[in-house]
């Protein structure tokens, strides 16, 4: 005699496990975050951002704020990808109208002079934990890092750029020094990784947001390979954790990364057309996107093309609804509601 498990199987994570569900789960990277007015005025009360991430309360607050707003079938942890390189003992700041900066820049690439600070983490995982106590079973948290490309990119150029050509000169400038650097970062976003799903998270994602400025056979080295690393390991500790790909930008080289990295899902950018996405992943691997954030900002009859659209090209296969990337700041609330009475049917 079966009996049936006490515990709901979230939505979320029933799609990333291969089932199909009408209507699909959704939930929107960036959801926590400026468009919303009590993370404004929770940020004014605590300061900068850099002092939410490490204030677990504050951060798990957060987290929780567009869940208990809009209903969403997921919460992602509120923390940034660039605490790994904090971890690995880099100074990282986050100035009044500017960028996040790490110093020293590893311009070559090395990091011997680095002393690892993995106590950085704990707090991180305190985030994981109080969010997950106080989330409904039906609701999935997911945690997250940054994929070692793009974690990489910040770390050699100390800031963001708009064509990542510090890191992409160091790469070929020197291939052994920029490999070990992806290497290092591969190992602690491991155990990072591993930490979260220790303390509560239940799929986890891997933000590859400059995926997008590499050649064929580079993005083969630098996003591919890694990412497979990352997604072996996990699966070695914990084979029951789905992991979701985020590629931002590989254009054509979705199809390689969905096949050669063994990620369970991937998630698309508004610039992908989700039939050739359809036509070109595996079948019946889970996709998640790909509505343009700004259809989302625009509201009416863009939005509702958007969702019309994507959800019609993935009538068959498992979905999540989400953005191609992250929402905006200036993004609506009213426009959030109309998103999902959209999918709901409401």
């Amino acid at each position: 005699m079966i009996v049936p498990s006490a515990v709901p199987v979230p939505p979320l994570l029933a799609v990333l496990g291969g089932e199909r569900l009408d209507p699909p789960p959704v939930w929107l990277m960036r959801q926590a975050g400026r468009y919303l007015p009590e993370y404004r005025a929770l940020r004014t009360a605590k300061g900068g951002f850099l002092e939410l991430v490490y204030d677990s309360a504050a951060a798990a607050e957060i987290t929780l704020q567009p869940i208990r707003r809009f209903g969403l079938d997921a919460a992602i942890l509120f923390s940034d990808i660039l605490i790994v390189p904090h971890a690995m003992g880099m100074d990282l700041t986050f100035g009044v109208g500017e960028g996040p900066r790490l110093t020293p820049p590893l311009t070559d690439g090395l990091i011997d002079g680095l002393t690892p600070v993995p106590g950085r983490l704990e707090a991180i995982y305190a985030t994981v934990a109080a969010v997950r106590a106080a989330l409904d079973p039906h609701v999935a948290l997911i945690g997250f890092a940054g994929s070692p490309w793009t974690v990489a990119t910040y770390m050699v150029a100390g800031a963001g750029s708009k064509d990542q050509g510090a890191a992409r000169q160091l790469a070929y400038r020197d291939a052994p020094a920029f490999q070990a650097l992806i290497d290092r970062i591969v190992a602690v976003t491991v155990d990072y990784l591993s930490g979260q799903i220790a303390a509560g998270a239940q799929t986890v994602q891997l933000f590859d947001s400059w995926a997008g400025s590499l050649a064929p056979a580079e993005f083969e080295r630098w996003v591919i390979a890694p990412t497979a690393a990352i997604v072996g390991r996990l699966m070695v500790r914990h084979p029951d954790v789905s992991v979701i790909g985020f590629p931002k930008g590989a254009g054509a080289k979705l199809a390689a990364y969905a096949a050669e990295t063994g990620v369970d899902a991937v998630g698309l950018d508004e610039t992908v057309d989700p039939a050739w996405a359809d036509a070109m992943l595996p079948p019946g691997m889970p996709v998640q996107g790909n509505i343009d954030p700004l259809a989302l900002l625009a509201g009416g009859a863009a939005l509702r093309e958007s969702v019309t659209r994507v959800r019609a090209a993935f009538d068959t296969r498992p979905h999540v609804l989400n953005l191609g990337h992250g929402i905006l700041q200036e993004t609506p609330i009213a426009h959030v509601e109309e998103l999902l009475a959209m999918v709901r049917g409401a």
